[in-house]
């Protein structure tokens, strides 16, 4: 019998909570002492009381299984094959040792754990690790264009040399020649390819498919060239642009390299803000097509839960991003509407407003994402080049200053509209004047 990844969760927080929910090594153990002579194993199992008759002969990389046998208090060091499992003293005991099975793939595989102790003696043991087959979580362009170089990321990507890895892109073509590689990611200059779809990687250990789309189209929001005909929608005409820089025509930019952004990310709406806000002019408003159409109209939003918000960003090397945060807040009818006038159906209806963003009539607890990506340097660019966002929606749940809320979305209804400002967040940064070009917003499902 083996076991899988799924362990790996269960373990991480198991720790945390004390050893008592793994089988109890003894009932008030001892403080760990290192002790002499030669451990003996005497079988492995699965590290859980309600499954201690579970006896296993091998266990996926990042498995957690328990060891049984007499004085394993003097194991040291512990490899499988030869890569080196950490030991956590809090569980190990005369008979039974709790351990994590290393995630790095062997480079030589001899099927046995190796037990050193203090005197450098070794004890072997017969055990299988199983690699699991590649996953594929990312791209770090979803809409590269043909000659650059693209990042796919995930784990397990291996390439045996009987049983090279491979890339397929959606039109079919291969891809085996890599920039650069490692088991968590590959690099390699895109070929032309003009088919949206899924990417699959496939090693000696099984074919994986990539969860999101190249050229994905699924959920356009906003591609600022037509395909859904949404553009500018409130208070300011942000800049629709197209230059030498385009991934994929026009897109939306925010800033322009002189407009300041202080160093607490100071209200500049006029530069770093941009509005989509459902509805129209007339009474009543229509919010069912064309423009001004409510965003849950377009896509559906009923599972929003499992979806995320994706767009391509270009932020340039001479202009970077070093303060304030980009609030991304999706708003119902109930929150902003182009003018607020009545809507057939709805009982409450706001007009134009900015008041999630400056907190007026208490709308400033209202749940939006943070995106604010120079905090882990103090300063972001991306290298004169366009990547991929990905924003979970359950995770837009902060304040206009940047704290947990509870007022976050309730149903696909509070998807009508969505403003983009970069403003505050409760950090200082360094005082900029950043240029942020982003296009194809859209809203896709995470599997």
């Amino acid at each position: 019998m083996k076991i899988n990844k799924y362990f790996k969760a269960l373990f991480v927080g198991a720790m945390m909570v004390g050893a008592g929910v793994f089988t109890s090594c003894e009932d008030e153990p001892d403080k760990f002492e290192l002790t002499d002579g030669i451990p003996e194993v005497q079988y492995v199992r699965m590290p859980y009381l309600s499954q201690a008759d579970s006896l296993i002969v091998e266990a996926s990389t990042e498995s957690i299984i328990c060891l049984v046998g007499n004085n394993l208090t003097s194991i040291q060091q512990i490899y499988f094959n030869d890569q080196k499992a950490m030991l956590n003293t809090s569980y190990i005991t005369n008979h039974t040792l709790i351990v994590r099975v290393p995630e790095g793939i062997p480079a030589v595989v001899s099927d046995k754990i190796y037990m050193i102790t203090a005197a450098k003696d070794t004890v072997t043991y017969d055990f299988h690790v199983v690699v699991p087959g590649p996953s594929l979580t990312a791209m770090s362009c979803e809409y590269v264009r043909a000659g650059e170089s693209v990042t796919l990321y995930g784990n397990y990507f291996i390439d045996d040399p009987n049983v090279p890895l491979t890339v397929t892109l959606p039109d079919g073509q291969t891809v085996t020649e890599f920039t650069s590689f490692s088991q968590g990611e590959i690099t390699f200059n895109m070929p032309q390819c003009d088919v949206e779809g899924p990417i699959s990687v496939s090693t000696i250990y099984g074919k994986v498919e990539s969860p999101f789309h190249y050229l994905d189209s699924r959920g356009m929001l906003f591609d600022f060239d037509g395909l859904t005909g949404l553009g500018n929608h409130g208070w300011h005409p942000r800049d629709i642009l197209s230059d030498e820089t385009s991934i994929t025509g026009n897109f939306v930019q925010l800033g322009d390299g002189i407009a300041k952004m202080s160093e607490d990310g100071g209200w500049n709406d006029g530069a770093f803000s941009f509005e989509y806000w459902c509805g129209d002019w007339n009474t009543p408003q229509n919010i069912t097509s064309g423009d001004g159409i409510a965003l849950y109209n377009l896509v559906d939003f009923t599972n929003w839960e499992k979806m995320s918000l994706k767009f391509e960003m270009y932020i340039p090397s001479s202009n970077p991003w070093t303060s304030g945060a980009m609030q991304i807040a999706f708003e119902g009818v109930d929150k902003v509407t182009l003018s607020g006038n009545p809507i057939d159906g709805y009982t409450e209806v706001k007009g134009a407003n900015a008041k999630i963003f400056n907190g007026e009539d208490g709308m400033g607890d209202w749940g939006r994402a943070m995106y604010r990506p120079w905090t882990a340097t103090g300063s972001y660019d991306t290298g004169n080049r366009w990547v991929t966002v990905t924003i979970p929606l359950t995770t837009f749940t902060a304040d206009r200053s940047g704290v947990l809320t509870q007022n976050t979305f309730k149903s696909a209804l509070d998807f009508g509209s969505l403003t983009i400002f970069v403003l505050g967040g409760g950090i200082n940064g360094v005082e900029c004047a950043p240029i942020i070009k982003i296009d194809n917003i859209r809203a896709v499902p995470n599997k």
